[in-house]
């Protein structure tokens, strides 16, 4: 299966690993946009409002295209300041693209408390905690 990974870049540091044993199970791993230039957003929004405003933008497409290149999209959601099971802005719009490209949407872990678990919930998510052995 082709694995997308989406993540808040607060969870980078978990990308490795996971990507590592998704493909020693057989599947094609791409981590998320930006993991290979984990600098490169803090330092356009250096820049002046609109690059950034354009950078953010050319991203969110390139989002969308990476999601329909895939087979399904696994969203690593940890805690992240208080916040469990944190699922931020970007990674949610990834998951609704999953959604409504009909690909399969894992959560590694709980569907997260907040403004948009109902949302989360429609999109009808597998919940894996953690056991990437769900992943099919």
């Amino acid at each position: 299966m082709k694995i997308y990974i989406s993540c808040s870049k607060h969870f980078w540091d978990k990308v490795r690993a996971i990507k590592s044993d998704l493909e020693r199970m057989g599947h094609f791993v791409t981590p998320p946009n930006g993991y290979n230039d984990p600098m490169s957003e803090d330092l356009i929004r250096q820049l002046d409002s609109s690059s950034y405003a354009t950078w953010k933008g050319g991203m969110l497409r390139t989002n969308s295209d990476i999601v329909e290149y895939h087979d399904g999209v696994l969203v690593l959601n940890f805690s992240k300041n208080g916040t469990d099971n944190y699922i931020g802005g970007s990674t949610f719009l990834e998951a609704f693209k999953a959604f409504e490209l009909q690909k399969k949407l894992y959560l590694y872990n709980p569907i997260p408390d907040g403004m948009l678990r109902d949302e989360i919930i429609g999109l009808d998510p597998v919940v894996i905690n953690g056991d990437l052995g769900l992943i099919k």
